[in-house]
């Protein structure tokens, strides 16, 4: 089985994100970047399926400038097997990654597509369901388990209630949740072996997919400072703040 992983260049999620001054996007400027952490859960599921026998070869893929070559060493590393880059300096939204993944699966023909539930730049948790949705596969989304089967996938899902677990028949999606996983930590030789793994690029034009923006941002900013907090001396002044000030009860 074949499993086509996608990988996203995120700003690290260490770093405090800031908006520009004129409110126009996020700075990204000399700011670190990294791989998106559910696409290293992505990742890291992908190798364990193949390290168990289930998968034969992982390829990655990424969309974006030419810094995300740097993110799919960091997943060659970890141990996919070979990378495509689809190099645009265009903004992409949800649906233009969608589609433009959806061009590479048909270039590639996977059984299996694994992708982060959601990234954590616009934690939009949009792209997954729209590629099943244009491929036609079935999905199994928010993933804390992946067990391969014959032909098929048993998915345990993170859903409100607990926990549900749905078989898929292959060729299948699936989108990774916290719980999925534990990246493992990668190691110098692997990383230099990284370097000499195959990394191939691809154009926007080669793939004939539209990625004109369907949204229009009006602007961005910071989050309101939090407002410091008051102690009460009593449990009878808490009420009255809650009834009178706060007028929650």
């Amino acid at each position: 089985m074949k499993a086509l992983v996608a990988v996203k260049r995120v700003v690290d999620y260490n770093v405090k994100v800031r908006a520009k001054a004129d409110g126009s996007d996020v700075d990204i400027a000399n700011v670190k970047m990294s791989m998106n952490p559910f696409d290293e859960i992505a990742v890291e599921e992908a190798v364990r399926l193949k390290e168990a026998g289930k998968v034969s070869e992982i390829v990655a893929v990424s969309l974006g400038v030419k810094g995300c070559e740097e993110t799919l060493r960091t997943a060659l590393a970890m141990g996919a097997d070979r990378a495509v880059h689809v190099e645009t300096d265009a903004p992409l939204e949800p649906l233009a990654v969608a589609k433009l993944l959806k061009a590479v699966v048909e270039r590639e023909a996977p059984q299996l597509v694994i992708v982060g539930k959601q990234a954590i730049d616009d934690d939009a948790n949009q792209t997954g369901q729209m590629l099943a949705a244009l491929l036609g596969w079935p999905q199994g989304t928010f993933a804390s388990k992946v067990e391969a089967a014959d032909g098929a996938l048993l998915v345990t899902r993170e859903i409100d209630g607990g926990l549900e677990t749905v078989e898929l028949k292959l060729p299948a999606l699936v989108t990774t949740d916290l719980r999925l996983n534990e990246p493992r930590f990668i190691k110098l030789p692997n990383i230099m072996a990284a370097k000499k793994k195959p990394l191939d690029k691809l154009s926007v034009e080669e793939l004939g997919v539209d990625i004109a923006p369907r949204l229009t941002v009006l602007k961005v900013a910071e989050p309101a400072a939090r407002k410091a907090g008051v102690k009460v001396a009593n449990a009878a002044e808490l009420v009255a703040k809650l009834k009178n000030e706060a007028k929650v009860l």
